[in-house]
């Protein structure tokens, strides 16, 4: 609880104000906003990652025919493999570029026409991957590959800052959820499209790569009929109506006084200060803490080593006895199992919080990470050992996907206030793709060193990763975001800071004289609003 709510508790007799019915539904505008800006964003990145999975061999197929009508002659084996890595890997580079280029758009084009203008680089993306095959050029699946990784990026900066400022405090983190559901399930489509019986052909794996284009497609047709960030048209744009208009429709209610006059005061105490970059960000003790716990989520959330999991999926599921006809069908477990946690997650986030979510997560991932190394050492002297393998893979997942699989990019909108928020979003965007970059390439060499010991590496990141958010963390569950960053005051040990200063000196709410009615004082009324 708490010191507005408590005191309003006191004043009233000890009797807890009830909520309007109003203030805590969910709308359809909110909903349609978070799950139309999600299908052309988290959706593709999702999908994205898993859609080379299955045509592998079609694709290096076609880079060597490729090869042999230009030279003459077979592509090496060292070629193949280069050619492969590099588009595989260029996803990553793709996603770092656009990160580090979401801070310049958003403040030019808002949130909502970042992600508009973001299915540009994904129609492109599929026009380049679909095609490649047909004008027998692997230089442009490479290159769609990275336009793909360029939208990504994009997207997983500028959707979750949207989501952020669009939802109530009370449904903040169930709405940001939405991103790792979107995720999980362009996961689960890609491997099901993947499929022999469906895209997963050698005549047909150019189509698997084109399908990006739809989700974009109908994303371009309906976020423009939905609100801008109220916060954003306020506080950046100076447009009143339009933000009235935004908080109507995602509140559901036609007065959100309230909810004006708090973004107004928050604007007024950053009059004096613009919208901050990367460097301000560093500079910027008042925040010092805010964007180390941020950079050590984020890296957590790739280094935890759920993408380098993968790898050994089908190799184990060979040696319990599975024949690779069927292991593609089993291999859907595991897209099924993404996103029931991730639904889970979503649905208890608000009754939970962040913190106990990753937490959890991060050390579940830690225990099973070494029961799987265990059972792979046992793997040859048991004949049921592999099963218990493969049920660490999916309890892995299931620990991933109860909360880092999308908290962090939750907790990086709520961590800083408008001014720092975009900055904040590139910093981690920026230490999210170089992180997954660096497991791309490091885990292969990891493996060949360390064999079955490999997955020790990663439990050593999940248990720091669990460890430094039970220390340093404080739950941002129903809190605003002025509130959120007044609880890191003390260990940032700057709260005398100018900006912070100005902003507790604008947005206090001083009580008036208490009006006395036949002797009795009357019930102070403090301003609060959804956001």
């Amino acid at each position: 609880m708490d010191k507005a709510e408590a005191t309003r508790r006191a004043e009233d007799g000890g009797a807890a104000p009830l909520p309007k019915p109003s203030e805590k539904r969910l709308t359809a505008c909110l909903v349609s906003a978070a799950l139309i800006g999600c299908l052309g964003s988290s959706y593709l990145y999702g999908y994205s990652l898993s859609v080379v999975n299955a045509p592998a061999v079609y694709i290096k197929a076609f880079y060597n025919h490729t090869w042999i009508e230009r030279y003459g002659e077979p592509a090496g084996m060292e070629v193949l493999t280069l050619l492969w890595s590099i588009t595989v890997s260029i996803f990553a580079i793709g996603g770092l570029v656009g990160a580090l280029g979401v801070s310049l758009l958003i403040k030019v084009l808002g949130r909502q026409g970042t992600l508009l203008l973001n299915n540009g680089f994904t129609f492109l993306a599929a026009l380049f991957l679909g095609l490649g095959e047909t004008a027998r050029s692997f230089e442009m699946l490479i290159l769609g590959r990275f336009l793909i990784g360029v939208g990504s990026g994009i997207g997983l900066s500028a959707l979750p800052m949207y989501l952020g400022e669009i939802s109530p405090r009370h449904v903040r983190g169930a709405i940001g959820q939405f991103l790792s559901i979107f995720v999980c399930v362009g996961v689960f489509t890609g491997q099901v499209l993947g499929l022999p019986e469906l895209l997963g052909q050698e005549t047909r794996w150019n189509l698997l790569f084109g399908f990006v284009a739809l989700p974009a497609l109908l994303q371009l047709a309906v976020l423009p009929f939905l609100p801008e960030s109220p916060r954003f048209l306020l506080m950046e744009r100076r447009d009143e109506a339009r933000a009235e208009k935004a908080f109507q429709a995602f509140l559901g209610k036609k007065d959100v006084t309230k909810e004006l006059e708090e973004v107004h005061a928050e604007s007024r105490a950053q009059n004096s200060l613009h919208i901050a970059t990367v460097a301000d960000l560093f500079r910027n003790r008042a925040v010092r803490w805010q964007l180390i716990t941020v950079v050590v989520t984020m890296a957590c959330y790739q280094l935890c080593g759920l993408n380098a999991i993968w790898y050994y999926t089908n190799g184990i599921l060979r040696e319990a006895g599975f024949s690779d006809d069927i292991i593609p069908y089993i291999t859907l477990s595991t897209g099924g199992l993404e996103t029931l946690a991730a639904i889970c997650s979503g649905l208890v986030i608000e009754r939970i919080g962040r913190r106990p979510l990753l937490i959890f997560g991060f050390g579940a991932m830690a225990v099973s990470f070494s029961l799987l190394t265990v059972f792979l050492n046992l793997q040859d002297r048991v004949l049921w050992m592999p099963y218990l393998s493969f049920a660490c893979i999916l309890a892995v997942i299931a620990s991933f996907c109860s909360g880092p699989g999308g908290i962090p990019f939750v907790l990086t909108g709520e961590l800083f206030e408008q001014s720092y928020r975009a900055a904040a979003f590139t910093v981690a965007g920026t230490v999210n793709w170089l992180s997954n970059f660096t497991v791309g390439l490091l885990f292969p060499f990891i493996q060949a060193t360390l064999q079955t010991y490999a997955f020790l590496v990663f439990t050593v990141f999940c248990l720091v990763g669990a460890a430094y958010l039970y220390l340093i963390l404080p739950e941002t569950k129903n809190k605003t975001f002025r509130e959120i960053s007044q609880s890191f005051s003390k260990i940032n040990r700057d709260a005398a800071s100018a900006p912070e200063k100005e902003m507790e000196v604008v947005l206090a709410v001083k009580p008036g004289p208490k009006e006395v009615t036949n002797g009795s004082p009357g019930v102070v009324t403090e301003m609060e609003s959804a956001f």
